[in-house]
C-alpha cells in the first residue's frame, strides 16, 4: 500500500461587507440549519448502539464532509460514461489515499450510479490483524463524514450459521485499517437508495477461507446485493516494472481461474522483481469473487488502471499499482456480446492487416489470448474511405478458425478483392474507416413478414445463386421490409424482385450482428 498521506484541509473564509441587520438575520439563518442538521445527525446516530467510527478520515480521505463529497465527484465527473454487459454483481477498487487511487477507483463505481443496491459486501485482507478465517464486524452502523451506514447484521447472522470459519471478531475492526472504511464514502455518494454494508476482514494465515465465504455468499446474497473487492496490486516496484506485473494480473482475474492467479503469483515471487512485495494486497477478496463468478454465468471486465506513479504526487521509483475491474452476470443471449476491449482488439487486426498487406503483400502475426476471440464465427470487415463505401466482404457461416482470424482474413479481401472496386493503394490507408459486424449463425426462417428490419441481416438462396444485406442495410437506405427483400433478390442475388414471396424454391435465412467502428469504443 502506499505511504499514509494526510490530507489536508484548508479553510478559506470569505469575508462581505454587509449591513449589521442582515448580519444578524444570516446569522439566525445559519444557525437554525445548523441546529436542524445537529438534530437530524441525532436522530440517525441514536438509531444505533455500537457505531464505528471513521478511523481513517483525514488521512486517506478527507474528513470535511464537504471537501470529501467534492473530491468523490469530481473523480466520477472524470470517468467517461461506460457500459457493461449482464447485470453487475461485483467491482475490485483499489484503497489507498485518495488522491492516488480515488480515480481510478471511480471507474467501478461510475458503474453503480442510479443502481439499487440492498447490502455492498466489502472484503479485503486484513492489513493490522492476524487470525485465522473470516471476521465480521459486531457494529450495527460505520461512521463517515457523509452520515451513518447501518451493517446489515442479519446477513452477518446467515454467514456465522453456514459456516464455522465466519465469526465476529471485534479486534480485526478496532484498528484505522482503511481498506474496507475508504470504500463507504464512495458508496453513499452513488447510491441515492438507502443501503447496508457488510465489511468482512480475511486472516492472514494462507487457509482457504476465501471458498468458504464464496460458498456462504452464494446461498445468502440477495438479487439486488453487490460484492466489492477492496485491493491495491503490485507494491513497490519500478513503474514499468507495476505496469507489466499489474496488467498480466489483471488479464489472469478476467479469466476467472483461481488457478491460473496462484500459478502467476507464484511465478512473480520466483522471478524476485526488485521490491516487489505483492500482486494483490486483498487477493483473498477478488478469489471469492472469481470463484462465485465462475459457477454462476459471471463475466469479468478491466475497466481502469494506474499506478501511483501516474499521480502528480508520485514519484516512478517505487509506486502501488491500482486496477478497477467489474464482473455481471450475463443472461444468455447476452453471452456473445463483445466487450469495448474486444471490439477494440479486433478493429486494431483489420487495420494492421490492411496496411501491412497494401504497403508489403505481408500478413502481420497476431496473438491473441482473448477466449472470446477464440470462438468460431462469422464476420464482415467494411471499409469506408471519407464516409463512402470502398470494400465490404465477409464470411457468414462460421469457418473452422477463430473470430479474430476470420476478420484478419476479410479485411485483406475488403481491401483487395471486391470486384466493385480497385484494390486500395497505399495513399488511402490513412482516409480508411473500418466496421466490423460479427455475425450469429444463420437461422432459416418460413415467414419473411417474420424478419426485423434493423436487427436481422438476411440470406435469400436459391440453387447456386444467393445473396446477403447485413442489418444496417436497411438503416442505411432506409427501405422498408418489402423494399429490402426485392434489393436482396435482384440486386445481390440476380433473383427476381418478389422471388421471396412466391418461390417455393428460395431459402431466407436470418441472422444478428454486433456492429461497430471506431467511434463505437472511443
Amino acid at each position: 500500500m502506499n505511504p499514509v498521506r494526510n490530507l489536508a484541509m484548508e479553510s478559506n473564509p470569505v469575508r462581505n461587507k454587509i449591513s449589521n441587520g442582515v448580519k444578524k438575520y444570516l446569522f439566525l439563518l445559519i444557525l437554525i440549519l445548523l441546529l436542524s442538521s445537529c438534530a437530524m445527525n441525532k436522530v440517525n446516530i441514536k438509531k444505533y448502539k455500537n457505531i464505528r467510527p471513521p478511523l481513517s478520515a483525514g488521512q486517506f480521505y478527507p474528513a470535511d464532509k464537504d471537501e470529501l463529497k467534492n473530491k468523490i465527484e469530481g473523480y466520477l465527473k472524470a470517468v467517461p460514461d461506460q457500459k457493461i454487459a449482464g447485470n453487475l454483481k461485483a467491482i475490485m477498487v483499489p484503497h489507498a489515499g485518495y488522491e492516488f487511487s480515488g480515480p481510478v477507483a471511480a471507474f467501478a463505481y461510475k458503474l453503480l450510479v442510479g443502481k439499487k443496491i440492498d447490502t455492498a459486501v466489502i472484503i479485503c485482507n486484513s492489513h493490522s490483524a492476524y487470525f485465522s478465517g473470516v471476521a465480521l464486524p459486531q457494529n450495527d452502523a460505520w461512521q463517515t463524514p457523509l452520515d451513518v451506514v447501518p451493517v446489515n447484521q442479519e446477513l452477518a447472522q446467515k454467514l456465522i450459521t453456514s459456516e464455522p470459519t465466519i465469526k465476529y471478531n471485534a479486534e480485526a475492526f478496532a484498528s484505522s485499517d482503511q481498506t474496507l472504511e475508504v470504500q463507504v464514502p464512495f458508496l453513499q455518494t452513488v447510491l441515492k437508495n438507502d443501503f447496508k454494508i457488510l465489511p468482512v476482514f480475511f486472516g492472514n494465515t494462507d487457509d482457504e477461507s476465501y471458498k468458504k465465504l464464496a460458498e456462504a455468499l452464494a446461498d445468502n446474497l440477495g438479487e439486488d446485493d453487490i460484492i466489492i473487492a477492496s485491493s491495491d496490486m503490485s507494491h513497490y516496484p519500478a513503474y514499468e516494472d507495476a505496469n507489466q506485473i499489474d496488467k498480466e494480473t489483471l488479464n489472469t482475474i478476467k479469466t476467472l481461474d483461481i488457478e491460473k492467479l496462484e500459478k502467476h503469483n507464484k511465478k512473480i515471487e520466483d522471478q524476485n522483481i526488485p521490491n516487489e512485495q505483492t500482486i494483490l494486497c486483498g487477493i483473498d477478496g477478488i478469489k471469492t469473487i472469481m470463484k462465485i463468478a465462475s459457477s454462476s454465468n459471471w463475466q469479468a471486465e478491466i475497466l481502469h488502471y494506474a499506478n501511483s506513479g501516474d499521480s502528480s504526487s508520485g514519484g516512478k521509483d517505487n509506486v502501488v499499482g491500482y486496477g478497477a475491474m467489474a464482473f455481471s452476470q450475463v443472461k444468455k443471449e447476452e453471452e456473445n456480446t463483445l466487450n469495448k476491449e474486444q471490439k477494440k482488439i479486433l478493429l486494431e487486426i483489420a487495420r494492421q492487416t490492411v496496411e501491412s498487406y497494401v504497403r508489403e503483400r505481408k500478413i502481420p502475426e497476431f496473438e491473441i489470448k482473448d477466449e472470446r476471440l477464440q470462438k468460431k464465427e462469422g464476420a464482415f470487415v467494411t471499409l469506408h474511405k471519407e464516409g463512402e463505401l470502398r470494400g465490404c466482404i465477409g464470411q457468414i457461416i462460421p469457418a473452422n478458425k477463430p473470430l479474430w482470424e476470420v476478420v484478419r482474413d476479410m479485411a485483406i479481401t475488403a481491401a483487395s478483392e471486391d470486384y466493385r472496386f480497385n484494390p486500395v493503394t497505399s495513399s488511402e490507408l490513412d482516409k480508411l474507416d473500418y466496421e466490423i459486424s460479427v455475425l450469429s449463425v444463420p437461422k432459416e426462417i418460413d415467414n419473411w413478414q417474420d424478419i426485423k428490419l434493423g436487427k436481422h441481416g438476411v440470406i435469400v438462396e436459391k440453387g447456386a445463386k444467393g445473396g446477403v444485406f447485413l442489418p444496417q442495410v436497411a438503416t442505411e437506405t432506409g427501405w422498408g421490409l418489402e423494399e429490402f427483400l426485392s434489393q436482396l433478390c435482384s440486386q445481390k442475388a440476380g433473383l427476381n424482385p418478389d422471388c421471396y414471396k412466391n418461390d417455393s424454391n428460395v431459402e431466407l435465412k436470418v441472422f444478428t450482428a454486433q456492429v461497430f467502428s471506431k467511434k463505437d469504443i472511443e
